[in-house]
């Protein structure tokens, strides 16, 4: 099937390619069948575009990429409706943003998706995990080891 984009311009995918988000997504809960396309660019980088909506391309990113110690505890309740028994079989990415300081990744809120059954769903973190979590270029953690 060809989908129409504004950032990719026309781009064929296949049907089994089409991700389903039964409640969509936050802001978004009207666009429910999306495509994850890779970033031809930057391998770190996936673009989770709207089959219905042209102009709607969110970049994602795998959080322990770039947050190792990144864990998401999840109640079964959270990954039934998915065909999921454990949050370790999905693929967890979260979205990517930006503010006035720089990039950011929004840690609270990340995308489950059981690619084999091409469900997803958007869930909210239980835990103390930031909505704006700021993703500095250059910057490696250290730690003091002496």
């Amino acid at each position: 099937m060809l989908l129409a984009t504004s950032r990719f311009g026309q781009v064929e995918v296949e049907v089994d390619d089409l991700i389903w988000f039964p409640d969509g997504l936050l802001g978004l809960a009207e666009c429910r069948q999306w495509v994850l396309l890779a970033d031809a660019q930057n391998d770190a980088l996936g673009w989770l575009q709207s089959t219905t909506r042209p102009e709607m391309a969110l970049a994602v990113v795998s959080p322990r990429r770039f947050v190792p110690d990144y864990q998401l505890r999840l109640a079964r309740s959270e990954l039934a409706p998915l065909g999921l028994d454990d949050v370790r079989a999905a693929q967890v990415l979260v979205i990517v943003g930006k503010n006035e300081q720089g990039i950011t990744l929004n840690l609270k809120a990340p995308l489950v998706i059981n690619l084999s059954e091409r469900q997803g769903r958007q869930v909210i973190h239980s835990g103390d995990q930031p909505l704006q979590y700021p993703l500095y270029g250059d910057t490696v953690k250290l730690r003091k080891t002496a």
